[in-house]
């Protein structure tokens, strides 16, 4: 998300350069809420580290509260796991009619080493206008947000026409553990349908200075699925070298995907993301994009866009190493190597056709499989405007000025999992992140704090409009 965002700021900076102004914990739900992000944030829920199942149980009790009943409320788990359990609310509407929406957020966060970090990751630390911890951004920020709103809604006595579903899950960080998702989709699709999901992935971009520069909503994901190449051979002395050789065999197949390129597709948001970028960005780069635009297999304007890793990731299905192990003595020859190529698939296009293209690529010496789980491709959601229209008007309410685009993520979030019920996810905005991703993933995770409180007001009026 990153360099989409560079692209769009570099055209947009200066339309909607506004300050945040707003105060924090000014008001009484706004200390409310504080305590609930805080115990969010400072409950470690790393997979196989912390719990969860803890986390969402701490949910539970605050909006049991406020007044939801034990009906209303389904905490989650299996046998097997224990600790990445979840949580489904609902908050029933007044017209069947009109079906639900789904709020959507994880619980689990990544692995933070306490000597790698200035400060605690788990515990909340506001220093220089920033809230400091693992998980202040990635994705305790909007899991305390859709579960406050949830709270307020109780609170207020608000009766929606639509069905208000919230789905807090673990597993989303760590591809080979257990995911609530995944899980809900599967086996308790009853809890979770709706018309369409809320999620993480959209967002605000903030300058160095902390002014907004413009707003995404994630329209689409590309899904990340791993293969594993291995070639193999009966080895030998290294004294005796023969041309029959695994490491050989297996770097001619790696070179072979690295010179291929996939075909460039456009979905309805990432033909509106470029259609934007053609006006932000200088030639020669924007004529290229509308020949594009025009023609996707025009190869010297794909050559001219893709000098950006960016929009040449945003064009395509991309497959690259990662991951390398041969050999098994320094005097031996190789008697096997493999390697992991990782793939990050265009919407609409399936894990089982690119394995069969890694196959043609690897060629007859090395073998090629989809590691296990493999998880679904994302289904590219309508640009609907009783979606879209909402985004835009609460954005120029909230945010004046900013221009809200739409992008189609590179990366993957649990959003794929709802494809399998024809639901579609759109991450929404609000959060406003620095030019550096905040450090989520990395050291010392950060938010600004009017970027939270900002953030919640916006997505708060958002959940409440769509459910009218």
């Amino acid at each position: 998300m990153q360099g989409h965002w560079r692209i769009i700021a570099a055209g947009l900076a200066g339309s909607a350069l506004v300050p945040t102004t707003v105060s924090a914990q000014q008001r009484p739900d706004e200390k409310a809420f504080f305590e609930l992000y805080k115990e969010l944030v400072e409950t470690n829920t790393v997979v196989d580290q912390g719990s969860c199942t803890r986390a969402a149980r701490q949910i539970a009790d605050r909006m049991k509260a406020a007044g939801y009943a034990d009906s209303d409320l389904v905490l989650f788990s299996t046998p097997d796991h224990p600790e990445d359990g979840g949580l489904v609310a609902t908050l029933p509407g007044s017209d069947p009619t009109l079906g639900a929406m789904l709020l959507l957020g994880h619980l689990d966060v990544v692995a933070a080493k306490r000597e790698d970090w200035q400060r605690d990751p788990f515990k909340l630390v506001e220093e220089g206008g920033f809230y400091y911890a693992r998980g202040s951004v990635d994705d305790k920020a909007m899991s305390s947000i859709w579960a406050d709103a949830m709270i307020r809604f109780r609170q207020q006595s608000f009766r929606p026409k639509r069905t208000i579903r919230l789905a807090l899950t673990c597993g989303e960080e760590t591809t080979y553990a257990f995911n609530g998702a995944d899980w809900l989709t599967k086996n308790r699709p009853d809890l979770v349908r709706a018309d369409f999901v809320l999620n993480e992935g959209g967002g605000g971009r903030l300058d160095a200075r902390g002014k907004r520069q413009a707003l995404a909503i994630q329209v689409g994901e590309k899904a990340a699925q791993n293969f594993t190449f291995v070639a193999t051979n009966p080895g030998g002395h290294s004294s005796a070298p023969t041309p029959e050789n695994a490491i050989y065999d297996l770097a001619d197949a790696i070179k072979r995907v690295q010179g291929y390129e996939f075909p460039i597709k456009f979905s309805d948001t990432t033909r509106a993301f470029f259609a934007a970028s053609a006006k932000a960005l200088p030639s020669p780069t924007s004529a290229a994009i509308q020949r594009l635009l025009a023609d996707p297999t025009d190869q010297s304007a794909d050559a001219i866009v893709s000098r950006d890793k960016v929009l040449h990731s945003t064009l395509r299905t991309t497959c690259v190493a990662t991951l390398v192990n041969a050999g098994h003595a320094e005097n031996a020859l190789p008697q096997r190597a493999t390697a992991n190529v990782n793939c990050r698939i265009f919407p609409g296009e399936s894990v089982e056709g690119t394995l069969a293209k890694l196959k043609e690529l690897a060629g007859p010496k090395v073998t090629v499989t989809a590691n296990q789980p493999v998880r679904p491709v994302a289904v590219p959601p309508p640009l609907d405007p009783k979606i879209m229209g909402p985004v835009q008007s609460l954005a120029a309410k909230h945010f004046p000025g900013v221009p809200v685009v739409p992008m189609m993520s590179t990366g993957a979030t649990d959003g794929v999992f709802f494809g399998r019920l024809n639901m579609p996810v759109y991450g929404v905005p609000g959060l406003f992140l620095e030019p550096d991703l905040n450090g989520t993933h990395g050291l010392n995770e950060r938010i600004r704090v009017t970027s939270l409180y900002e953030g919640r007001d916006y997505l708060f009026d958002l959940a409440k409009t769509l459910a009218q």
